[in-house]
């Protein structure tokens, strides 16, 4: 024994190299689908937030409501699912186009309330 491989154990480590990284480039694209949903989500969540705001500040000065949380979630890339104006309370559900990676192809939906306490 001289202490070099044997012959036929030349290129083992490059398979388990190659190995190794279709594992981190799976693991890598899947934590890329994970962080480009809760962007998403928190995208849905402030645009439902800012247009049930909106739509309440519309309520309180007499108007319908949901046209100010309609344009609102427009301009914030949602689109406005359900809109209830109880007194002066309104509830906005809204939807925001989620990513499409991996087999991906859900949308996003985040609800939100606003009014008088």
């Amino acid at each position: 024994m001289t202490g070099s491989p044997a012959r036929d154990e030349r290129g083992s480590a490059s398979l388990m190299a190659t190995a190794c990284l279709g594992v981190l480039l799976l693991v890598g694209a899947g934590l890329g689908v994970v962080a480009a949903m809760v962007v998403a989500h928190r995208q849905a969540q402030a645009a439902a937030d800012l247009a049930a705001l909106a739509a309440a500040q519309d309520v309180a000065r007499g108007g319908s409501g949901c046209g100010a949380g309609l344009a609102i979630a427009q301009a914030n890339d949602a689109s406005v699912l359900e809109c209830r104006v109880d007194g002066r309370d309104v509830r906005l559900r809204v939807s925001v186009r989620g990513p499409r990676w991996l087999g991906q192809d859900g949308d996003l939906v985040a609800e939100a309330r606003a009014g008088p306490a």
